[in-house]
C-alpha cells in the first residue's frame, strides 16, 4: 500500500492523527488559495479551519484511490469560499433592506489597499476579482496553488479540457484587466479579450 493510499485509508477510518498530518502538510496551500481568493488574512484562516472541518465531516466520501490529497482539499476549500461569498451576499442584501441611518464612511478598503506595496499586486487582485468565478477558481488552483490540469479538474469536478479553456481565457482577460488597472485606461472588449 502506498503512503497516499494509507493516508486515504486512515482519513476514511477517522484517524484524527492522520487529519493532523494532513493539516501539517496542506494547510499552507489552502491558506494561500484562500488568501488569493479573498485577499484577507483573517478570512483565509477561517477558510483553512472550515476546509479541514468539512474534510473531517465528509471523510467517508474520500475516494480510497488516487494521488495527492491536495486536490480534494482544494476542492473543499473552493466550496467553502463559494458558501462564504453567498452568505456575505445575503448579509449585504439584508443590510440594504434596513432603514438608512447616518452613515460614517468606511475606510477599511482604503486601509487594506495601502497595505499592498506593489501596484502590480493590487492591479492583479482587482483583475482577478473581475474574472468570472469559474475562471478565477481555475486560475487560483492552477497558477497560485500549482495544481496540474488533472488535479484542478478533480478539485472542481469538471473535465480537464474545461480547466484548460478556462485557464487560457482567465490568463488573457487577467492580463488585460491588470494593464487597464495600472494605466487607468478603458479598453474595448476586443482589447480586453472579453468573452461571453
Amino acid at each position: 500500500m502506498t503512503a497516499t493510499a494509507e493516508m486515504r485509508a486512515r482519513i476514511r477510518a477517522g484517524d484524527s492523527e492522520a487529519l493532523g498530518e494532513l493539516f501539517d502538510e496542506h494547510a499552507d496551500a489552502i491558506h494561500r488559495h484562500a488568501l488569493w481568493s479573498g485577499g484577507d488574512p483573517a478570512h483565509a484562516e477561517d477558510v483553512v479551519s472550515l476546509t479541514f472541518l468539512e474534510a473531517w465531516r465528509i471523510r467517508e466520501s474520500l475516494r480510497p484511490d488516487g494521488d495527492s490529497l491536495r486536490p480534494w482539499l482544494l476542492g473543499i476549500a473552493t466550496n467553502v469560499l463559494r458558501n462564504r461569498r453567498r452568505a456575505a451576499r445575503r448579509h449585504r442584501e439584508a443590510l440594504r433592506r434596513l432603514p438608512v441611518r447616518d452613515v460614517v464612511a468606511d475606510f477599511a478598503d482604503e486601509v487594506v489597499d495601502r497595505m499592498y506595496d506593489a501596484d502590480q499586486v493590487a492591479a492583479a487582485l482587482a483583475g482577478l476579482r473581475a474574472l468570472r468565478r469559474a475562471d478565477r477558481e481555475v486560475f487560483l488552483l492552477c497558477v497560485w496553488s500549482h495544481l496540474d490540469y488533472a488535479a484542478a479538474a478533480e478539485a472542481l469536478g469538471v473535465p480537464v479540457g474545461t480547466v484548460r479553456s478556462r485557464l487560457s481565457r482567465a490568463r488573457t482577460r487577467l492580463r488585460a484587466l491588470a494593464q487597464q488597472e495600472l494605466t487607468g485606461t478603458r479598453m474595448t472588449p476586443v482589447e480586453q479579450g472579453e468573452y461571453r
